[in-house]
């Protein structure tokens, strides 16, 4: 009898250790055939700039006035020197629309993208510096192999993903590691939500994608947080879902159109959700409202907190800026604001944020 109870217990031990196995997806045994069919798709990216300085032969600067600065001018002439940078895209529409990031081709004299060993001009089709996208077109006839975005909303923590890029020039390079968070904010733009991930993303990484296991792309590479400029296993990547609105207006139109609400905000504290009467902070605080704005002209006022803008809660003041962006101009919300210890509701028709005051105070 004691025999066949540890018969028993040993077998039972077995199965619950083997279907405790089937709970995780297994580690991939290699990457070479998803790499093998995605690299056609990856390019790199090199810009010329020209960097105009002033050079100043003297170990020093005349005052203002002296008699010696007219007499030594013409040793203080601007030149110009070419510099060279390198990045990363790929290819989402087969007559050779690229995708990379703003920093990558800012302020770029000549471009030139690299597909399969061959070199091709580019010219840019629209840039947005806030989300640090930009759009490329390669100035050839051929149809390009390309990549589909994937729904970087069911990217979870602990996936697998690939990043494919162009590391300090060497072109061609693929890496793989996790998802290692979601929805980081390390104030690099306005509109921070970025995957972070340990995959190894170096200088010249920028703008090359992050696949899921599937092969489409869910992030668009973009920083690293590192004390030596090298890959330290912490990388961030713009989510396909945000970027994937902003990439289309700059195909259409060249530029970007986004909501805009015209209030400046800050954090709701503890101090002040208890002045206010709140239960926990929560929220966007109005510091200001600017004049002729949507928020103006719908009553919205300095001391209200935004709780919910278009059906969406405001968690925290860094929600809102994102939401608003992402909400079509013209359209008509609905904003519910906390005021005088009880929650109102208010109607406005959202402005456009590049045509805008506050835009181009900026």
């Amino acid at each position: 009898m004691q025999v066949l109870k540890k018969i028993i217990f040993r077998v039972s031990v077995v199965v619950f250790l083997f279907n405790g196995n089937l709970w995780a997806k297994p580690m991939p045994s290699s990457f070479a055939d998803l790499a093998e069919k995605l690299m056609p798709s990856v390019v790199n990216i090199s810009t010329t700039q020209t960097i105009k300085t002033q050079s100043n032969p003297f170990p020093f600067q005349f005052p203002p006035g002296s008699p010696f600065e007219e007499m030594f001018k013409e040793f203080d002439r601007p030149t110009e020197r070419k510099a060279t940078s390198l990045g990363s895209g790929f290819i989402i529409n087969k007559d050779g629309i690229v995708v990379t990031n703003n920093h990558v081709i800012a302020n770029a004299d000549d471009i030139i993208v690299k597909v399969d060993n061959k070199e091709y001009e580019a010219k840019v089709l629209g840039a947005d510096p806030y989300s640090d996208l930009a759009v490329l077109k390669i100035e050839s006839s051929k149809s390009f192999k390309v990549v589909e975005f994937g729904n970087s909303d069911k990217a979870r923590v602990g996936d697998w993903v690939v990043a494919i890029g162009n590391p300090f020039g060497l072109g061609g390079t693929v890496t793989s590691g996790i998802i290692s968070a979601r929805n980081r904010d390390i104030n690099l733009t306005r509109y921070d939500d970025f995957i972070q991930t340990d995959a190894s993303i170096n200088q010249g990484n920028s703008g090359g994608p992050l696949f899921n296991m599937d092969g489409d792309v869910i992030g668009i590479n973009t920083a690293i947080i590192s004390p030596s400029g090298a890959s330290s296993g912490i990388g961030f990547a713009i989510p396909a879902n945000a970027a994937s609105s902003i990439i289309a207006q700059l195909i259409k139109y060249g530029e970007t159109k986004r909501g805009w609400l015209g209030v400046r905000i800050q954090s709701v504290t503890k101090e002040i959700a208890t002045v206010a009467g709140l239960n926990e902070p929560s929220g966007a605080f109005i510091g200001g409202v600017s004049e002729n704005s949507p928020a103006k002209k719908a009553g919205i006022k300095t001391g209200d907190i935004i709780l919910e803008f278009d059906g969406q809660k405001i968690k925290t003041m860094r929600n809102l800026p994102k939401i608003v962006a992402n909400t079509k101009v013209g359209k008509n919300v609905s904003v519910r604001i906390w005021r005088d210890k009880k929650s109102i509701t208010k109607r406005l028709t959202l402005g456009r944020l590049e045509s805008s005051e506050d835009f181009k105070k900026q």
